[in-house]
């Protein structure tokens, strides 16, 4: 189960979905669908619509420039579609605006995880104890697997 994300008001704006301080998607570039919505509800679910699905197409998107988009379709890779459009899902809530306002946050936390610059990782060495302590180990476990060998065994 995926943590609960929850949208501000500030970041559901009317301007578009904020994504960080300086990315805003533009509300026309998101799709939003409804459809029936699995799981409890007894007869309520065979008549609402409250499942909420937000596709947003990132190849054609004026949200992101030429850099960001390839950073966030590098790290969104398993999420897109061959078409580049990356698509959120909420149905956690019998409420069809709450399960809007769930979508819009997880693309929005998604999309802002994906711009996040990572540190480089630093190579490093394990120390001269560690290797000794290592092959010392490899020693003594080879030698206890040859101590129970049958003699004449090979």
């Amino acid at each position: 189960m995926q943590p609960r994300v929850v949208q501000t008001k500030r970041e559901q704006s009317a301007n578009g979905l904020r994504v960080n301080k300086f990315v805003i998607i533009p509300p026309a570039e998101l799709e939003v669908r409804a459809s029936r919505s699995s799981g409890p509800g007894g007869q309520h679910v065979n008549t609402s619509s409250t499942r909420i699905e937000i596709s947003w197409n990132l190849r054609t998107s004026t949200a992101l420039d030429g850099v960001l988009r390839l950073q966030v379709e590098k790290a969104l890779a398993s999420r897109l579609s061959t078409h580049g459009v990356l698509r959120v899902v909420a149905s956690d809530t019998r409420s069809q605006r709450q399960n809007q306002e769930l979508a819009a946050a997880r693309l929005a936390a998604l999309v802002r995880k994906a711009l996040e610059v990572r540190k480089p990782r630093k190579r490093t060495r394990p120390h001269v104890g560690a290797v000794e302590q290592r092959l010392a180990e490899k020693k003594m476990r080879s030698s206890r697997k040859r101590d129970r060998r049958v003699p004449g065994d090979d």
